[in-house]
Formats: structure tokens, sequence, C-alpha cells
């Protein structure tokens, strides 16, 4: 009974959690859920709630005052903020990614999600935002459930076909441009141009291919200590032994190359076999 709990636990099937909240730390539903919202103590996931306010909030694509705002002052406001908030956080630890959710309903609209590499990195962070302010409104922060991204952004909204629009309730993440991203992430020295809408592991899965590669590199180092150990005490010096010296140690042994035989016609090979024979004969 208890692995068929877990084993449902924060899927569809569970009666109890809200799937919901525990893939992307938000529920339409808010504290009227009929299901429990189980509230990490600790993560290295912050959840600033509707932190970013767009400036075409009231209507897509118009300010306001009703006139239309070119696409370009829209992205370059959301880069500066997205700029001004990684320098602020990156005080408190290394930062794995940061996603602002472009959604319209309340519950997602301007989230913000900072994944830290290390839970007390996100601690301290939560501690320090705790009755501060940003652009005249109070930033509400907690600690998210949120840890594997790929599970809560929504596959459709990047293949751009997704026709729930900006009310799906799955993240629909905002996208900064690869200068920017390479500026900001690129400090760290292990970013090699990830995708723009990446969807990062969790330092769980993060930690197991670290493993993966310390063990790769183990089995390498192996595989060229033995490939010398053959080269030098291997079978080809033996066969240097046995054959009393007569070829010279790490010579290559001579053979016909197939190409060269592809490039020889017919007439060649016959005149080469009489030229063989006739030699033959004159001996005898």
């Amino acid at each position: 009974m208890a692995e068929h709990l877990a084993s449902i636990f924060g899927t569809e099937k569970d009666r109890v959690n809200c799937p919901f909240y525990f893939k992307i730390g938000a529920c339409r539903h808010g504290d009227r859920c009929s299901r429990l919202h189980n509230r990490p103590t600790i993560s290295p996931t912050l959840l600033l709630s509707n932190m970013y306010q767009r400036p075409d909030m009231i209507t897509p694509g118009v300010d306001p005052q009703g006139q239309p705002i070119d696409p370009r002052k829209i992205q370059d406001h959301f880069e500066d903020f997205y700029q001004d908030l990684f320098e602020e956080l990156s005080k408190f630890g290394e930062i794995e990614s940061l996603n602002v959710c472009d959604n319209l309903a309340d519950h997602m609209i301007g989230n913000v999600y900072v994944q830290f590499r290390e839970e007390d990195q996100a601690a301290a962070a939560l501690q320090a935002l705790q009755g501060r302010f940003y652009s005249g409104r109070p930033i509400i922060a907690d600690f998210s459930p949120v840890t594997d991204f790929r599970e809560a952004t929504c596959r459709q909204f990047e293949e751009n076909n997704c026709n729930r629009g900006g009310y799906c309730n799955f993240m629909h993440v905002k996208v900064i441009g690869r200068e920017l991203r390479r500026k900001l992430f690129g400090r760290y020295g292990g970013y090699k141009g990830s995708r723009s809408r990446s969807r990062s592991g969790s330092p769980r899965h993060r930690r197991d291919y670290d493993r993966r590669e310390r063990d790769q590199r183990n089995r390498d180092r192996d595989r060229d200590r033995g490939d010398r150990d053959y080269r030098g005490n291997g079978r080809r010096h033996d066969r240097h032994e046995r054959d009393g010296g007569k070829r010279r140690h790490g010579s290559p042994r001579r053979s016909r190359s197939p190409a060269r035989d592809a490039r020889e016609g017919s007439e060649e090979r016959r005149a080469r076999i009489e030229q063989w024979n006739r030699e033959r004969e004159e001996k005898q």
C-alpha cells in the first residue's frame, strides 16, 4: 500500500495531494483547493509570486492608455527586469535557473522561479527578501516544491502550438536573448550555450550526471593504462621474440592495400603473372 501511494504521489491519481501545486508550485483554486498543498520547509527553489509586472498587463501589446507598444520595448523592459533580479539574487549563491512566467491567469501571472544550486543558498535569499519591495510593491517569496522544470513547463508552448494561450495551467516561460543568457550564466563556467527555453534539471539529477561523468573518466583512464601495458609488454613483443628478431620491434606488417588492388585492372594483373612465370622458368 505504501509503495502504491508513493508511486502516485503528485499525479492525477493522487486524490489527496494537489498535482498542479506539486508540479508548478501554484494552483488556480488557491486555498479553496480540495487537495492538499504541501508547502516545503526547505527547497533549492524560491517562488516570487506575481513579481514581474509587464507593461501590457491589461491587454497584451497595448499600454494602459490604449496605445500599441513596440514588442522590442516589451522585450527590453523584461530583460532589464531579468538582469536586475539575477544580479541581486546571485549574491546569495549560484543560480541554476531563473524562470519568469508569461501566463495571464491570476495564480501564475508574473511568477518568478529561481533555483539555486544548494538549499542553504535559497534559504539565505528567502531570509534577505523578507520585507523588501520592488518597484513599490512588496516581494512575496516562499519555498517552492518545483525542482524539475521539465515537468512544470508547457511543451506545447515551446512548440508554439498551445491552444490554451496565456491561461494555460503550465508555465509559459519568457525567453531572454542569447547574449544576455551567456553574460549572466556564463560566469559560472559550466554554461555551453544552452537552449533559450532551458528546462533545468534538479540538483539530484546534476549530481547523478557528475557521478556518471567521473565514472566514465575513471574507465577511460583504466583503458588507456591497459593499452599502454599491451603496447609495452603484450603479444606484439612476444611475437617479435618468436620470429627470432627478424622484424624490427614495433614496425607495422606490410599488407597489400585494397584500394591499390581496386585501382589495378585485369591487364596489369595478367602482365605481372606472365612476368613472374618467365622469371621462374629462367631460374629453372
